[in-house]
């Protein structure tokens, strides 16, 4: 089987951001704050996604008012943060919105991700993730998180849909 043929189906992305939108790494910052960084052009591929109808949906463990702005200035609504259990969070994300498992790619990196990614048609993750969450993924980015590993898979399943086309009225990142 050809592995682009399993992104074509795709209308769902579900994300994590630690190890997959950042590189996983925390810059700790006076009077507590931690700061991360993420990859513009993964912004720039997310934010499209939302124009062309895709739904782009955030399941993360952590907490942080700033990627939370982040995410949504990029169009995103869908956003759980401080979530405990990502499966269930997935399984009540899909029971609410009727989707079916083969619609859905999830990208993670750790272990937090491993039970969610067993249940949705495209498990994919970043070069550099957990081992075990690498033997579980049926595409492995050869970028690592927070290096454009979003924008690959989401460039694959708009390309592949018609909906990676230049456009001017598309806002910048």
């Amino acid at each position: 089987m050809n592995i682009l043929s399993l992104f074509k189906p795709v209308t769902t992305f579900v994300l994590d951001v630690d190890g997959v939108l950042t590189d996983g790494t925390l810059q700790l910052l006076p009077g507590g704050e931690m700061s991360r960084k993420m990859n513009i052009k993964d912004g720039y591929a997310m934010q499209l996604a939302v124009k062309k109808g895709y739904r782009v949906v955030i399941i993360s463990g952590g907490k942080s008012e700033s990627v939370v702005s982040r995410l949504q200035g990029l169009g995103i609504k869908n956003i759980y943060v401080g979530v405990l259990d990502k499966k269930e969070k997935l399984q009540d994300y899909v029971f609410e919105h009727d989707l079916r498992w083969d619609e859905i790619l999830y990208m993670g990196d750790d272990i937090p991700d491993y039970a969610p990614m067993q249940l949705v048609g495209l498990a994919t993750c970043p070069a550099d993730a957990a081992p075990e969450i690498k033997s579980i993924s049926r595409y492995v980015s050869p970028l690592g998180g927070g290096q454009g590993c979003v924008r690959d898979i989401m460039e694959k399943v708009l390309k592949l849909n018609g909906h990676w086309l230049l456009d001017e009225g598309i806002a910048s990142k």
